[in-house]
């Protein structure tokens, strides 16, 4: 049986380094007080990344001959300071053409504080431009992978933890490697085996690397690995240096425990069809035309018409006391939505960065956020546990239990930003419904069947029409149910008392927009019903008075009337999958895998090292459920990412968590894969207010 793969290791907060600032000729550089050594060169430390880095890779040359409709992407062995980065970035600018794109990718387990990385960068003010959005976008000290957008065509993804073990769950090839980090001698750590073979794994064939050092613990390391290496003359006091290449990769192994996630053969996305204008789908739409795709954006009504139409929704997610992988994607979703809407709108006009507050009203849902609190470390700017008194300043309004505060947390725009994303440059609408899709293999393209008679063509196709997905007939399988959520809106005048904070409980309230205060959301599986009901305002209010007393009878002293029979709202329609995790990814053909892993169904510990077979150029977002926000722009990525040939924003081990064939696979291992496709989408999902994967 192959092995199967380690467990992700806990997410914590990485330890800032111990830092000392020394003055030189350019001004103050800093120096690991724990290594006992430079971030840069003392002498010149952008001359010596131009000579190693960038000259011993060929950069400037292979930069300007570059053609390929993927990016080109390098890797790197510790981020410090950035400058590395920044400076390929700057020679990428240089010498690239205007269609290229570059993808960077580096891993860090020290990562420098906000300030100190500002610090360090101001020594060089040509570089500001550069350097600001790096700053503006860099990421609390999390373990996990932070996608950062540094210009249209410039992309970091910051593996924050072990470089080697960082590298092992990298999804995606590089074609350039920066050696880099503290000397052998005084981070041996970092120089091991595993470290170079997680690089050979992870290399195209034909990638370069060039490193500072000629150490022979290194020199041996990379030859073992698969690399060839020659000394080349090194940057100042130093007489030489190491540069080299790989030709062809060692096979990569780590699909052996799990075949059938293995992606799709890549190829060029000339034309892309999305089916559903909602937040999944407008989101994968603005993805894709960030890169160059041309896409159409298919939707019977307009931008956000069906859940993704409200005027208000909490960024927010609940995650589990102990950590799952659905936690883990829920809570890199939330961060990588603040980083894309701090991106896509600096000015916050369709969002706010309030911070939400998840109280814990009873006992048991009090000892599980406490549970959570013993069994996490994470970044208190990530989350972090509140008494009832420091939860009540923090909502600007008296509360009786405490909770746990996300400060990068609020709300969104979800109608508004819908509508944003859809009209991004490179975005065709097309209004229309899908009546199902059929692949021509002659012309290598998808037939978009239109019920109004036309017909669309495209070589991908992105199904993000929610519960409505497994109407078409490749997905008729997906397990999805649909859940009914109404919404509560209250009017409210200017002068009214007004909530600091987005506060959790049974549901959920946004501090008022436009004069409304926005509540709910009623939780109905099964139910399609979207017609507004009274009965649904009243639950919804009985959970706010329940919630938040003290706020409720300000508002009635303030003259607002707590009235179902009053309010106005919105219902609408979600979808959810059987283990509450969204779908994002290709599209398996479920006839072949139940052929090609029926062994597993009498034995899974025998694993074919058969791939799993996909339709090709076919793909899904979907089951976001009432997270969306949380989960759908970072799901686009994924899905983007892959289409487009680059490295993935997550680890294997999430990407894979998010594949639409995961709920199929433990149907074959349990012996449930005969169940008709319409059985499983009767299944009943587990409760909203819960992320425990069953």
């Amino acid at each position: 049986m192959p092995a199967v793969s380690r467990p992700l290791p806990p997410l914590t907060a990485l330890a800032p380094p111990e830092l000392e600032w020394r003055a030189d000729d350019i001004g103050d550089a800093p120096y690991s007080s724990v290594h006992e050594d430079v971030y840069f060169s003392r002498h010149d430390g952008r001359a010596e990344t131009m000579h190693v880095f960038l000259e011993g890779n060929r950069l400037p040359e292979r930069f300007a001959a570059w053609q390929e409709a993927r990016p080109f992407v390098i890797g790197e062995t510790g981020f410090g300071t950035g400058l590395n980065m920044l400076c390929a970035w700057t020679c990428f600018e240089r010498h690239a053409p205007a269609q290229a794109r570059l993808h960077l990718v580096s891993t860090e387990k020290y990562p420098l504080p906000r300030d100190a990385l500002a610090r360090a960068l101001a020594i060089w003010p040509d570089l500001a431009t550069h350097v600001r959005p790096l700053i503006d976008q860099w990421p609390e000290p999390l373990s996990g992978v932070h996608r950062l957008w540094l210009s249209e065509r410039v992309t970091l993804d910051l593996h924050f933890g072990d470089a080697a073990e960082r590298l092992t769950r990298l999804d995606g090839r590089v074609d350039a490697w920066f050696l880099d980090g503290f000397s052998p001698a005084k981070n041996p750590d970092m120089w091991q085996p595993a470290l170079y073979e997680a690089m050979a794994t992870v290399s195209r064939p034909g990638a370069t690397f060039a490193t500072f050092t000629c150490a022979g613990v290194v020199k041996r390391g990379l030859r073992d690995a698969g690399f060839t290496w020659r000394k080349t003359p090194g940057f100042g006091r130093k007489r030489e240096m190491l540069c080299g290449e790989i030709a062809e990769p060692p096979h990569d192994t780590r699909r052996a425990a799990t075949p059938w996630f293995t992606p799709p053969e890549a190829s060029t996305a000339r034309h892309v069809v999305i089916i559903g204008a909602g937040l999944a789908g407008t989101s994968v739409a603005d993805a894709l035309a960030r890169r160059g795709v041309a896409v159409t954006l298919l939707e019977r009504d307009a931008p956000g018409a069906g859940a993704s139409g409200n005027r208000q929704g909490a960024l927010y997610v609940k995650l589990a006391a102990e950590t799952n992988p659905q936690s883990r994607v829920y809570l890199a979703g939330l961060l990588h939505t603040r980083r894309w809407l701090t991106a896509l709108d600096p000015e916050q006009r369709l969002w706010q960065d309030s911070g939400v507050l998840q109280l814990a009203p009873g006992t048991k849902e009090a000892a599980r956020q406490q549970r959570f609190l013993a069994h996490h470390a994470l970044p208190e700017r990530v989350v972090h546990g509140v008494d009832a008194a420091t939860a009540s300043q923090a909502a600007g309004t008296p509360l009786d239990a405490p909770g746990l505060d996300y400060p990068q947390a609020g709300w969104v725009r979800p109608d508004r930003l819908c509508r944003q994303l859809a009209a991004s440059p490179g975005i065709t609408q097309r209004r229309g419904e899908a009546r199902d899709l059929d692949f021509d293999a002659d012309a290598d393209a998808w037939c978009i069947a239109l019920t109004d008679g036309a017909t669309l063509t495209a070589d991908h196709v992105v199904v993000a029409t929610a519960h409505e997905a497994p109407r078409f007939t490749p997905l008729a399988g997906l397990p999805l149910k649909p859940i009914r959520g109404q919404l509560t809106h209250v009017p409210v005048p200017a002068d009214a008392p007004s909530l600091a904070r987005v506060v959790c409980a049974g549901g959920y309230v946004a501090p008022a927009m436009d004069g409304v205060l926005s509540l709910g959301a009623t939780f109905a599986p099964g139910d399609t019903d979207t017609a507004v009901h009274t009965a649904d305002h009243a639950r919804n209010l009985a959970e706010f008075e329940a919630t938040l007393p003290a706020f409720a009878e300000a508002l009635r002293a303030a003259g607002v009337t707590l009235d179902p029979a009053a309010c106005e709202g919105r219902a609408s329609l979600r979808a959810a999958s059987p283990d509450k995790s969204p779908y994002a990814g290709p599209v398996p053909v479920r006839e072949a895998w139940l052929d090609d892993y029926a062994v597993l169904g009498s034995d899974a510990r025998r694993i074919p090292d058969t791939p799993g077979r996909h339709h090709p150029g076919l793909w899904v977002s979907a089951a976001h459920g009432s997270r969306g926000l949380a989960s759908a722009p970072l799901c686009a990525e994924v899905i983007a990412s892959r289409l487009c040939d680059e490295p993935l924003p997550l680890e294997r081990e999430l990407i894979d968590h998010l594949h639409p064939g995961r709920r199929l696979i433990a149907d074959i291992i349990r012996g449930n894969a005969t169940l008709s496709a319409s059985s499983k989408r009767d299944e009943p999902p587990t409760s909203p207010n819960t992320t425990e994967t069953p």
